[in-house]
């Protein structure tokens, strides 16, 4: 390694151990301990309130200075030993040179003056008695702080895996594009052609529509609101034809709604649950009704269908709509939901919500 990237690299290790939190730190210990003996000093108080501060602010750097320095310690001792004794070896040195020092013109050698000794020692005394559990309550403030941001870090990792899951499952629905919808289309477009059925063309047109606004899906993560509701009239269009007699549907999108960001396929998913679960089974069919509109900041987007409504052992979510709903909970956070209600006069109704401002990834 080159000498200016050591020095470097050394110098920002410095910068960090003389920090303002812990100039801060040194002169709230300061004003602490010397409050206690302001009644008791004879000398300057604020002389009194300066000793404190160099004395904890050495006391600070040194617990500072062996977290980083050396990199390596043996491994026969911890690091946190290191620091605790270093703070506690830092205060005699510092009083002992302050005393010196602060000794007024013409008076007696410190090691002459019995009454000076007395208290170098009583302050060295009590700093030797402080000092050490002050680092060592300093050491588990660290530590719970580091368990704090590990169980974060940890939270956010399975979070994000999760996430990452949702977007495998709905990749996976996407890549399929309903096959089994597919065959049944071809082959109904097939028994037309057969028979001569001038429904045949119609039904192809319907099928190429919904492929134009499937298939760019597979590759592509966010979509529009008005790419979503293309895809679910394509849908629509070629289930009427398949059951003419049994399935009605209206689109109603409020204007402005057509740019808003909206999850692959979401809207889909619940349209072909109402036609699988609710339609399809019933024997006089039913309508269909898509409606999205933004209300409260918050867009709502409302499936309903006039089938068979929720029959024991349908209630609950399938794998598609349980999927949905995971994927908008870690899309959107918990403002974002899916809800399923039994309308009084039949059917289903299945609503989306999520908030406006959020883009889904």
């Amino acid at each position: 390694m080159a000498p200016d990237a050591t020095a470097g690299s050394i110098g920002q290790r410095l910068l960090a151990v003389i920090h303002w939190r812990r100039l801060r730190a040194a002169g709230l210990l300061a004003v602490v301990f010397s409050l206690p003996l302001l009644p008791v000093w004879k000398a300057n108080k604020a002389g009194l309130l300066l000793c404190m501060f160099i004395v904890c602010l050495m006391c600070v750097l040194a617990f500072g200075f062996w977290e980083r320095f050396p990199r390596r310690l043996p491994r026969w001792i911890a690091r946190w030993v290191v620091q605790v004794l270093a703070v506690a070896l830092t205060v005699p040195p510092t009083m002992t040179v302050i005393y010196g020092l602060s000794s007024r013109p013409g008076a007696q050698p410190l090691w002459q003056d019995k009454e000076r000794l007395e208290g170098l020692a009583l302050m060295i005394f009590l700093g030797l008695l402080i000092a050490p559990w002050l680092a060592l309550g300093a050491l588990v403030r660290q530590k719970e702080a580091l368990a704090r941001t590990q169980a974060l870090s940890f939270a956010l990792e399975r979070s994000e895996l999760e996430r990452s899951a949702a977007d495998a499952r709905l990749a996976l629905m996407q890549a399929q594009v309903q096959p089994h919808f597919l065959f049944n289309t071809l082959a109904n477009v097939r028994a037309l052609v057969e028979t001569g059925s001038p429904r045949a063309l119609p039904v192809l047109d319907s099928l190429i529509a919904y492929l134009r606004a499937a298939v760019p899906r597979l590759t592509g993560g966010a979509a529009t609101m008005a790419d979503e509701l293309a895809l679910v009239g394509a849908y629509l269009d070629i289930m009427q034809m398949r059951m003419p007699d049994r399935l009605s549907f209206r689109i109603d999108a409020a204007p402005g709604t057509g740019t808003l960001p909206c999850p692959p396929m979401a809207v889909l998913t619940l349209v072909e649950n109402a036609v699988r679960h609710g339609i399809d089974p019933a024997e006089e069919g039913g309508d269909i009704q898509v409606a999205v509109d933004v209300t409260d900041g918050m867009c709502r987007v409302r499936v309903e269908d006039g089938g068979l409504g929720l029959r024991p052992g349908t209630g609950g979510l399938g794998t598609g709509l349980s999927t949905l709903r995971q994927r908008l909970a870690l899309t959107f956070g918990p403002r974002a939901g899916l809800s399923l209600v039994e309308r009084e006069t039949g059917g289903v109704s299945a609503c989306l919500v999520w908030p406006v401002t959020a883009v889904p990834a």
